[in-house]
């Protein structure tokens, strides 16, 4: 074993030391980028690039059960990505097809699809459906697996459901004027019922939402991280964790 290794174990266990009782995030969000460029600069395709950030979620689910986080929502396919060119689109969705699978397979966690399932291959969508039905009763961590996922198109979604909804019980568009607030479309999103983020975790150095979650993280609190979703260490996650912490949470004020 290498000193390097064994200085990285002991500043890992320092940082987890350092987190204080009661102050984890009960939802983490996470938008996993910076897979392609991995790719790029270790000299391999797309697809495996891919393939190395899939890896990485099942060991990332694991750090998040040992702190005691509640609920994670994991960005893995933007509808923008939908339109991406067919001969990397499709190995990007088998990819997702077998993480889904695997991780349902663990009896660990409860999956839970969000996004445009529509607009998704009908092998992509049933084998989504089929890992929600098949954790729906387990009791971990609730893990959002966003795939065809738009933060635009989620909110778009909640208004309709919502006017369809109270369609079908008579209510007028002026009675529904009269009593809609912000609740009314929350509880239509594809997240209800689940508390919303409080921290939101963007790897690979960009700096923006790019439209994830952008009714939930109103509240949230921001960490970008410079390493590459497959270089993403337990060490950064700590990081983020310890960032969280030591903010002084407003909600707006």
């Amino acid at each position: 074993m290498g000193l390097s290794h064994v200085l990285y174990g002991a500043y890992e266990r320092r940082l987890a030391s350092s987190l204080p009782e009661g102050g984890i995030p009960r939802h983490v969000g996470v938008i996993l980028d910076g897979n392609r460029r991995w790719a790029r600069d270790a000299g391999k395709t797309t697809a495996g690039g891919h393939q190395a950030g899939a890896d990485k979620i099942e060991t990332f689910l694991g750090w998040c059960e040992e702190v005691g986080v509640e609920v994670v929502t994991l960005w893995l396919l933007s509808t923008d990505n939908l339109g991406r060119p067919q001969e990397e689109l499709a190995p990007l969705l088998a990819i997702i097809e077998d993480t889904v699978r695997q991780l349902a397979a663990t009896g660990r966690w409860r999956v839970h699809p969000m996004g445009s399932l529509d607009l998704l291959p009908d092998e992509t969508a049933a084998e989504l459906k089929a890992a929600a039905d098949s954790t729906a009763s387990l009791p971990g961590i609730m893990v959002n697996v966003a795939v065809g996922y738009g933060g635009r198109r989620e909110i778009a979604d909640a208004v309709r459901s919502l006017l369809t909804e109270h369609a079908g019980k008579g209510t007028s568009i002026e009675e529904l004027a009269e009593i809609l607030d912000a609740e009314h479309i929350a509880e239509h999103l594809y997240t209800r019922g689940q508390p919303d983020p409080d921290l939101v975790i963007r790897t690979s150095g960009e700096q923006r939402l790019s439209g994830f979650l952008l009714w939930q993280s109103a509240h949230s609190e921001f960490y970008f991280c410079e390493a590459y979703w497959p270089d993403f260490r337990k060490v950064d996650f700590l990081r983020a964790l310890r960032a969280f912490t030591a903010r002084h949470r407003r909600y707006g004020a």
